[in-house]
């Protein structure tokens, strides 16, 4: 079976083979608002990449200063930042709360792009957190009460025989959102826009907020 997460590699040096799909490569080094840039480059990894276009990696360190990298996926987002749920006792929550301050990247393969985001992190309002919780699978909503998240596990069948328990408990219905868990609000202080391009030569634009004006400025590949 072909997996369409999975390309061939060429030499270290080659430059990148013409794309499947006919995609036309918008000159965003100029643009001036990175909320427009990223709307367009999230639409066009929404109809391109095979595999969670909203999938991003979250760096957060907590109080030893060591980093943590995992992906989560992104959920919303406006000019206020980035949205991603999860429990707040998981490991990444406990290091927020001790450093509420992370970076965000966003990779398609498929396109040759990336996107780089850093800022402060806040929580969302427990009104959005109810509306997304709302919005889940029943089963997804049963997982979230049912998991301790990043705390050990005696083997898998205790977390089968808990998810059991809460499914005979609710029946088909709605299941509550635990106060623990919630969204993070990733508010960026820098957004990096990246394009791949023949022999390293890539494309590199940066934004940076000033209060509320951002500043753009081209960077070295």
């Amino acid at each position: 079976m072909l997996d369409l997460c999975t390309t061939r590699h060429g030499p270290p040096d080659d430059p990148p083979a013409a794309p499947a799909h006919d995609l036309v490569r918008h000159d965003f080094l100029h643009a001036e608002d990175p909320w427009e840039l990223f709307a367009t480059w999230m639409a066009e990894a929404t109809l391109h990449e095979p595999c969670d276009p909203n999938a991003m990696a979250l760096a957060t360190t907590g109080d030893d200063g060591v980093p943590d990298v995992r992906i989560v996926l992104l959920k919303q987002f406006d000019a206020r930042g980035f949205v991603f749920f999860t429990n707040s006792h998981s490991q990444k929550g406990r290091q927020l709360a001790h450093n509420p301050h992370a970076a965000l990247m966003l990779h398609w393969k498929s396109l040759g792009r990336q996107i780089r985001v850093r800022g402060p992190v806040t929580p969302v309002a427990p009104a959005e957190s109810d509306a997304y919780f709302e919005s889940r699978a029943q089963l997804s909503q049963i997982g979230a009460v049912a998991s301790r998240q990043s705390q050990p596990l005696a083997d898998r069948a205790t977390l089968v025989a808990k998810v059991a328990a809460l499914l005979a408990e609710h029946g088909d219905q709605p299941v509550p959102r635990p106060e623990h868990w919630t969204g993070y609000r990733v508010v960026p202080a820098t957004i990096e826009f990246w394009q791949d391009a023949p022999f390293r030569l890539h494309d590199r634009v940066r934004f940076t907020r000033h209060a509320e004006t951002w500043h753009r400025v081209l960077l070295y590949p």
